[in-house]
């Protein structure tokens, strides 16, 4: 890869594809003149044939510029990040090739207005060159449609990217008269007029977003008049006006891609209630069912970010709803009625927000309508006729309700691509609810289903969801903080002091009992290998000198500082002796290890290519079929030609084998080079053939099945070496992380009460009563694990257990890209548990395998401390469901299950 490729990559952060685009882009240019193209038609011509064949030599799909000049597009699905790329493409240009000025279109007035900000706002989280060290203290200077006459053109700074709206750069006569636009007028500055400035540039390159947007004649001939060096053109939809295919693709991402590899796109679902039947209800009444139904999933799509967002340190993004209406009228009767006592109680008062041509001036709402990311925004609901345009780039659209009748191909191609961004660095995080976007769909459910399937749908596949009949329960759930049993202990200590301190005692010694646990998370001294440890008059010193300093920092910018940390301070000796001791007693000790797998190593062997079958090679006479889409009958086979020349047989053979995602090119190049040239020997040999081209000829057509022939014996002489698995400094105990947990209206069951009839609802209850676990409250996602618990509550072999919350353990699979979450950490007598309950099924699943390796690698480095420590070792055990049952006591379990 070219080193400023490379570079450019990494300082932007570039996705996959993005970054393969790029380095075709650096191919490209390596080969084109980058020259200006002449004025005379002649030379025109001959300058864009051969300007294409050196892109054709690369890229030979591509049929024609369609362009006076060199321009090749880029079809990239939407929110995949194409504005990223142009300012990849940019700094690629000036950093490799010198390109100084540049020009950038934009299709309509949101995007100008964003791309400005993109490009020029270096404050702007989203800014282009974030991270490219050229750009830090000298920016692109940033010339736009309304500001390039404000200055003389020797102002200007080393580079240069001009952003215009493209009404403003085509436009043929001025506002009111027959004049000349503008920028085609003389400027006293530049001596021209600065079209004509932009014009006579020796470098300049055009970049066009939505390039879809700019085949019409009149903005092609005024981009053409520009005479660039080289166009950039970017869309998600490469067609022009009349429905033709872009002839000059070189790159292509679609969304179907990015579905398919789940990574840098939401999940489009389509949802309906189960048992619905259009036939038994009103327009009016089906409109509100689907705004019913589509609160609900917000609900609970807002209430799965929360608790994603506290189990693993992100900030909250707040999601919204888009109801799309007929016309102004409908969209002010849907406003009207969301912000009604009618729908959920007026709960959803003053959240509203009405988007049209009679609110769009409205300088409040277009604010709000603006700042729809920005987490303390209130507006929850987006109620819009016809304003989804172009550059309307939001992350936290989750749920779409489309009120107006729509075709189901316009649905899917056109309202379910603006929600498709996701909000957490553009990646999926594993979380289905975080990750996927809902379309509440009743009315055309199956239509846009059988839509999605087809080959052409820019979907390809959809997921779908049936509601359940809505629970009023389910309403209203929120994210708590479960509280542990070192938390009861100093709620003890509030009583006892709330005489001392007053009404704020609560805060107080809360704040108190948060700084002792983070210092006690983070001690580092030498003598501290285990809970016991901390009763040491020292290590009590270091936690109290930690915590004091803690508490200090956390008042610092009150105006009675002093005053509030001496009222804390005075707990703190107290407050460490409960966590102190409650550690000691209820809390099992986990080992800070990090444990990550590094790559796993392939090694093919060398060997001799077994050739007695299939290489004896037909020579198969050329045929092509052709069949009238009028009339299916008139069908006829052609005798065809080869009319080139093919690749060398070597050649050919090695592409398709380098294909393979377990073959390494620069690890086994000779291998490869030794196994093709014995597979072509042996095809001269028993097809009597000594002329090169007619080798060449006669492999083509067979070219894939002796490569997979060649591989299938390679797959017999390989060995895999399993990824090490490496260890940091190994650290005596890690802080237990606090548990957010998801309540609603459903309640709370003891755990001894029966297990409610239908299993669907045991997710929704919270259950209380647990004596041995250091949090008191747990939800379970099946009845297995609830069982499970039972049996560590009920099992007399029992001290204490723990179901970890996500994060708890760094412990990493698959070449360390995926972490895995143990069930239950179950602590014994004599032993501490890693304990993952599976169904019976799974058991032998490669997943299921893979994990536990992880998690015994991770036992096996926790035993090796506490050994040297005084502590249990630790031991990993895989339960099948079938062996849960609440009768059944910990230690049964445990020796049925080591007998499997």
């Amino acid at each position: 890869m070219d080193s400023q490729v490379n570079y450019i990559r990494q300082r932007l952060s570039l996705r996959t594809p993005l970054a393969k685009a790029l380095e075709l882009t650096s191919r490209l240019t390596d080969k084109l003149s980058l020259q200006k193209p002449s004025t005379d038609p002649d030379k025109l011509e001959m300058f864009i044939a051969a300007e294409l064949a050196k892109v054709k030599s690369i890229v030979p799909t591509v049929k024609s510029f369609d362009r006076d000049f060199p321009s090749i597009a880029f079809s990239i699905a939407t929110g995949i990040g194409k504005t990223r790329l142009m300012g990849a493409i940019i700094a690629y240009l000036y950093l490799k090739k010198g390109i100084k000025h540049f020009f950038i279109l934009a299709p309509n007035l949101t995007l100008y207005e964003k791309l400005i900000r993109d490009f020029g706002d270096t404050t702007y989280d989203k800014y282009v060159f974030k991270g490219i060290a050229e750009f830090v203290t000298s920016p692109p200077n940033i010339v736009t449609g309304d500001t390039y006459t404000d200055r003389p053109g020797h102002l200007f700074s080393d580079v240069e990217i001009n952003i215009f709206n493209i009404s403003k750069f085509n436009k043929e006569s001025k506002e009111g008269g027959k004049g000349a636009p503008k920028m085609r007028r003389l400027s006293e500055y530049l001596g021209e007029s600065y079209f004509s400035y932009l014009a006579g540039l020796p470098d300049l390159v055009v970049l066009m977003d939505e390039a879809h947007r700019y085949h019409a004649d009149a903005s092609k001939k005024a981009i053409n008049e520009l005479r660039p060096v080289l166009g950039f053109e970017m869309t998600a939809t490469p067609f022009d006006e009349k429905g033709k295919a872009f002839k000059n693709i070189v790159f292509e991402y679609n969304l179907a891609e990015a579905l398919d590899e789940g990574l840098y796109v939401k999940d489009p679902a389509i949802a309906k209630s189960r048992n619905f039947n259009k036939a038994n209800f009103t327009p009016d009444e089906i409109e509100i069912i689907k705004l019913e139904d589509g609160i609900t999933v917000h609900e609970r799509t807002k209430a799965a970010i929360e608790l994603y967002a506290q189990q693993n340190g992100k900030p909250v993004v707040k999601p919204f709803i888009l109801v799309a209406c007929k016309d102004i009228a409908h969209a002010q009767a849907v406003k009207a009625l969301l912000e009604s006592d009618r729908i959920f109680h007026g709960n959803y008062r003053g959240k509203v927000l009405q988007i049209d041509s009679s609110t769009k001036k409205d300088d409040d709402i277009s604010r709000q309508f603006v700042a729809l990311e920005a987490p303390d925004n209130e507006i929850e609901i987006v109620v819009h006729v016809n304003m989804l345009k172009e550059g309307w780039d939001v992350n936290n659209l989750y749920t779409i309700i489309p009120l107006r009748a729509a075709e189901a191909a316009v649905l899917i191609e056109q309202t379910i691509g603006r929600g498709l961004r996701l909000p957490y660095g553009g990646r999926r995080t594993g979380n289905k609810d975080v990750d996927t976007l809902t379309v509440i769909a009743h009315d055309n459910f199956e239509k846009v289903i059988e839509e999605a399937q087809k080959g052409n749908s820019v979907l390809q596949k959809l997921s779908y969801i049936e509601l359940d009949e809505p629970d009023e329960r389910d309403r209203g759930a929120k994210v708590e903080t479960t509280p542990t049993t070192t938390q009861q202990k100093i709620e003890q200590r509030i009583a006892k002091v709330k005489q001392q301190i007053g009404e704020k005692a609560d805060k107080v010694v809360k704040q108190v009992g948060k700084a002792v646990q983070e210092a006690i998370a983070t001690i580092t001294s030498p003598g501290v290998s285990s809970f016991s440890d901390l009763q040491k008059k020292d290590v009590k010193a270091q936690i109290r000198q930690q915590a004091v300093e803690a508490i200090k920092e956390s008042v610092k910018d009150s105006l009675f500082a002093e005053d509030e940390a001496a009222v804390q301070i005075a707990q703190v000796d107290e407050v460490i002796n409960i966590i102190v001791e409650d550690f000691k007693k209820n809390v099992i000790e986990i080992p800070r290890i990090v444990i990550e797998q590094q790559e796993v190593k392939v090694f093919f062997d060398d060997f001799d290519l077994d050739t007695s079958e299939g290489y004896t090679l037909a020579e198969l006479q050329r045929e092509i079929i052709r069949q009238s889409l009028h009339d299916t009958t008139d069908f006829e086979i052609i005798e065809g030609k080869s009319g080139s020349s093919k690749r060398p047989a070597v050649e050919q053979i090695l592409v398709r084998l380098i294909d393979k995602d377990d073959i390494d090119y620069d690890e086994i190049s000779d291998l490869l080079y030794n196994l093709i040239e014995q597979a072509v020997d042996a095809i001269r040999e028993k097809n009597g053939i000594s002329n090169e081209d007619e080798l060449n000829e006669r492999v083509h057509p067979y070219r894939q099945m002796i490569a997979d022939n060649i591989y299938k014996q390679m797959k017999q002489h390989y060995r895999i070496e399993p990824g090490e698995y490496k260890v940091n400094k190994v650290l005596p105990f890690s802080k237990i992380l606090d548990q957010p947990i998801l309540v609603n209206n459903w309640g709370e069951l003891d755990y001894h009460d029966p297990v409610p009839s239908q299993k669907s609802h045991i997710i929704k209850f919270v259950y209380v009563g647990f004596k041995k676990s250091y949090y008191t409250k747990y939800r379970f996602d099946s009845s297995t694990e609830l069982d499970f618990a039972v049996v560590l509550e009920t099992s007399n072999e029992i001290l204490k257990w723990i179901r970890p919350v996500p994060n708890q353990f760094n412990i990493y699979w698959a070449n360390g890209a995926k972490r895995y979450e143990p069930d239950f950490i179950v602590e014994t007598a004599n032993t501490i548990y890693m304990c993952e309950t599976k169904a019976e099924k799974d058991m032998d699943d490669a997943d299921v395998l893979a994990k536990a390796e992880a998690a015994r690698e991770f036992c096996r480095r926790a035993t090796e401390f506490t050994a040297k420590n005084g502590g249990k070792p630790w031991q990993y055990v895989i339960i099948p469901h079938t062996l849960v049952d609440r009768s059944y006591s910990f230690n049964y379990i445990l020796s049925q299950t080591k007998l499997k």
